[in-house]
């Protein structure tokens, strides 16, 4: 078999594989109850997937549990990534988790569950995996400072951040003397159906204020998304005539000229970025993990690449279109 593509993550000693495996799964328990999901897992192991991801709140715990089960004796072998909510798990009757700000009690009680889960000493990557504005950037860093000290965690970073609080979070390690957050998990995807609140596509955001941060500080990127959450996945409903249509439309004409599936290009696009450094993929059968496998080996053509961006800046600016007349009509 041969070894698949790896690249260091930011400037950490991690060397991680391309593909991340996620296990925050859709049609599949997001716990050890359903076989399923540990078959694919251990069939990432299988074809040389060596990066996986997980979180509390993807099962409150459940996920955690069920990677921890599958990767039993093979431990020494993989890099694992999980993420802590500013919150806990949410009472049984419905309401929304409570949010909990990032204090060095939560986050240590937090993390000694988490390594419990996963059945492991140390977390190879700790992420904030939202905002906390209650506690200070420079408690935040202290904290994961304490945690990195006491062995639990070896690097740390953060998810779904805006730049300006990435850069506070950096500032604030510099100035204290201790480690900053070496990269982040975020949304990034050749689609980009999912917008902010003020109707501005994600995806262009990010590239305006998070890749120049990306690129000058030297850190590193787990994109998740890169079917845009099943929008660009065969089989689902497409409207004629519509955006999607047209978006869709320009990644299998790229699919075909390259004679691969459209979940390869959707793969092999993102990590044509250079402030990329690996996809976490949502792959639920052993087949659709060995599909995201090849969309790493796959190198797309400038030409094609850039096609392809104009494409998703189409996209995105129907999306946006839509939601500001959307806002008007309310």
């Amino acid at each position: 078999m041969t070894a698949l593509p790896t690249a260091a993550f930011g400037p950490t000693d991690l060397r991680v594989t391309r593909l991340c495996q996620g296990t925050a799964f859709q049609s599949l328990a997001r716990d050890e109850t359903d076989p399923r999901g540990e078959a694919v897992l251990r069939h990432c192991l299988d074809v040389g997937v060596t990066f996986f991801d997980s979180a509390t709140a993807y099962g409150w715990g459940g996920s955690e549990r069920l990677l921890g089960q599958a990767l039993r004796g093979r431990r020494d072998e993989v890099v694992i990534c999980t993420k802590v909510l500013p919150g806990r798990e949410p009472s049984a009757d419905g309401r929304p988790w409570d949010r909990v700000p990032f204090t060095l009690e939560f986050l240590r009680e937090q993390c000694e569950a988490s390594l419990r889960r996963l059945r492991t000493e140390v977390i190879d990557l700790y992420l904030l995996h939202q905002p906390d504005p209650e506690t200070p950037p420079e408690a935040q860093c202290e904290s994961m400072q304490r945690l990195i000290d006491e062995g639990r965690i070896r690097h740390w970073g953060v998810s779904n951040h805006a730049a300006a609080a990435v850069r506070s979070l950096l500032q604030a390690a510099e100035a204290a003397g201790i480690t900053p957050p070496c990269g982040l998990e975020d949304y990034y995807t050749v689609g980009g159906t999912k917008l902010y609140d003020d109707g501005r596509a994600r995806v262009r955001r990010y590239e305006e204020e998070m890749f120049p941060l990306l690129r000058d500080k030297g850190l590193g990127l787990l994109a998740f998304g890169p079917m845009d959450r099943g929008t660009l996945a065969p089989g689902g409903p497409v409207e004629s005539g519509s955006p999607l249509e047209t978006m869709l439309a320009a990644v299998d004409e790229a699919a075909a000229e390259l004679g691969v599936s459209r979940a390869q290009v959707c793969v092999a696009w993102v990590l044509s970025h250079p402030e990329v450094t690996c996809v976490l993929g949502g792959a639920e059968t052993p087949a659709h993990v060995d599909e995201m496998v090849a969309g790493t080996r796959l190198q797309v053509p400038e030409e094609l690449r850039q096609r392809l961006w104009a494409a998703s800046r189409v996209y995105t600016a129907a999306m946006e279109a839509a939601a500001v007349e959307e806002g008007v009509s309310r």
